[in-house]
Parts: structure tokens; C-alpha cells; sequence
């Protein structure tokens, strides 16, 4: 039985974390407790407040709250709650050796963001040399990557490449009415101009 608090606190604080019950969160600014059982994260809950306070911290009370995230086997019948934290949602999944584990993905609301703000560059920058879209186009994609490339996220990954693709195909379509570009005419773009593939950057998070 697993409780997860999410805390989010106010200040610059960077917090590290000490790994039980296979709770990892290697890049955490915001802190996440894990319990065993329901009484002990309701009574923490309540006096974590009080504690921080002593520090001159606060935790925003929008943002913190109980997470439910008990393993499947111990609520049959149910659906396991997943979370988002730090851009992925956290949920239960069957490993290759057909065993429970938590996994993790891109959140949906991370991923739209990211795609609008490709969608949006390429149209303000769509007149630019293709040199120069392929270079900011490698860096955005590159720097995804970084961060999101983690075990068990490569679909993601993939989506986002597949995506990016669209969105700088549709905007240099429509940088004059004679320019269009048809499919095959643009995967021969690609072989000039390639879009890196994803990649795992983080193996073993």
C-alpha cells in the first residue's frame, strides 16, 4: 500500500532523496514522501506544515496533497491511480519479466505544451533559411530528449519526433502558394536536413 504526498514548497530549495520502496525522483526540486501505510502519510500530512514553518517554508495548498498509488494486486477490480510529477505520469505497468512496476510517460498536458510551442516556431520562423529551422529544430528535439528520454518512455518519444515532423512539413508548405511540398519531395528534405531519433538519455532513472 503506497501513499505518495506531493509537496511543492516556496524558495530556492533543491531537496535529494532518500530511495525506499522504490520511490526514485532523480531530478526533484519538489518533494514527494512515499508510506507504506495510509496513517502514517495523514499523520505527517499534519504536522508537515507546522515543521516547514519553523524554516520560514511554505507548501502551497493547491498543490500538495494524498496520492493513492497502491500495486494492482492489492486493489482487484480497480484501476490503479497514476500522478504527474516533473513532467511524467506515474503509473502501474507489467515489466517484460511480466512483473508490477511503476513506470512513467510523458504527462499529456507536457506533451501538448511542448508540440504547441514547435507548432507556433515554426510557423513565426517558417521564412527563414532551412538550414537554420533544421539547426533550432535539432536543439528542440535534442533537449526533449534529454529530459524525457527515460526507460519505458521511448513511444513518447517517438510521438513527439513523429509530431515535429508534421508540424515543420505543414509550415513550409505555407511559406508562398507555389512552394508546396509533397511527401516524397520532403523525405528527401529529411536525407539532407535529418531529425535526430530518440533516445534513451537516462537508462537507469
Amino acid at each position: 500500500h503506497r501513499l505518495v504526498n506531493r509537496s511543492r514548497m516556496s524558495g530556492d530549495v533543491h531537496v535529494r532523496f532518500c530511495e525506499s520502496l522504490r520511490g526514485r525522483f532523480p531530478w526533484a526540486t519538489r518533494l514527494v514522501l512515499i508510506f507504506k501505510l495510509q496513517s502514517d502519510a495523514l499523520r505527517v500530512q499534519e504536522v508537515l506544515a507546522k515543521r516547514f514553518g519553523k524554516f520560514g517554508l511554505t507548501i502551497h495548498p493547491d498543490k500538495t496533497r494524498l496520492v493513492h498509488f497502491e500495486a494492482p494486486w492489492r486493489i482487484k477490480g480497480k484501476r490503479p491511480e497514476t500522478f504527474n510529477f516533473l513532467g511524467f505520469t506515474h503509473y502501474w505497468g507489467k515489466s517484460r519479466k511480466g512483473k508490477w512496476v511503476v513506470k512513467r510517460k510523458t504527462a499529456k498536458d507536457r506533451l501538448t505544451k511542448a508540440l504547441k510551442a514547435i507548432h507556433l516556431w515554426c510557423r513565426d520562423h517558417r521564412h527563414i533559411k532551412l538550414s537554420i529551422q533544421h539547426e533550432k529544430l535539432l536543439q528542440k528535439l535534442r533537449g526533449h530528449y534529454n529530459y524525457y528520454g527515460i526507460n519505458g518512455n521511448f513511444r513518447c518519444l517517438q510521438l513527439f519526433l513523429h509530431e515535429v515532423t508534421r508540424k515543420w512539413r505543414f509550415w513550409l508548405n505555407r511559406r508562398n502558394r507555389e512552394s508546396r511540398i509533397p511527401w516524397n519531395r520532403f523525405q528527401m528534405l529529411l536525407k539532407f536536413y535529418p531529425l535526430p531519433t530518440p533516445r534513451i538519455a537516462h537508462a537507469r532513472c
